[in-house]
């Protein structure tokens, strides 16, 4: 293990023995990418609040985990699919209903909303070409290039082999 894995791996370890610091350390470094994921399963509206499910699960659930980075980032990603998929089943069961969003007008960010706003629409345009691939070349092109699951850990998340997951990526980055 190299740079950012293994400072992943310790920090994993760390949040596990209770260590906030540390746990915002793997947040951080885990959050864009599975963010990105399930946005590819649910859609741009909801993925926030299945993403914020999932890391729900995922503290709650850290003192059993075992495993490296790598093994972390499959782990993450395999609970994130789990909750989208919930979110999926339960979306279909009872429609949306739209809020009113003008109490929000007036309030301001925290942080430089241009600089975000022209990275959310780079990788807005690259997650919508994403989406309108099939399923399972979608999952597999976001687990193996934007969160960076190799093919067995991605295999895993997904239920498949390893090969077919491998084919599934190259399609649907050639497509």
């Amino acid at each position: 293990m190299l740079g950012d894995d293994a400072e992943l791996t310790a920090a994993v370890h760390a949040a596990q023995g209770g260590d906030e610091c540390a746990f915002r350390t793997v947040y951080r470094a885990v959050h864009p990418r599975l963010l990105g994921y399930v946005r590819t399963l649910v859609g741009d509206p909801d993925a926030e609040d299945v993403a914020s499910e999932a890391w729900l699960q995922i503290a709650r659930d850290l003192d059993r985990f075992t495993g490296d980075a790598d093994r972390f980032r499959g782990w993450a990603a395999r609970i994130a699919r789990n909750r989208a998929l919930d979110h999926i089943r339960m979306r279909g069961r009872r429609p949306a209903v739209g809020g009113d969003e003008t109490e929000l007008a007036d309030r301001a960010a925290d942080t430089d909303t241009a600089s975000e706003a022209l990275e959310a629409l780079d990788t807005g345009r690259t997650l919508q070409l994403i989406a309108q691939l099939p399923q399972d070349q979608a999952e597999a092109v976001v687990l193996r290039v934007v969160v960076g699951l190799d093919a067995k850990s991605a295999a895993g998340v997904l239920g498949k082999r390893s090969g077919a997951v491998r084919t599934a990526a190259h399609r649907g980055l050639r497509r």
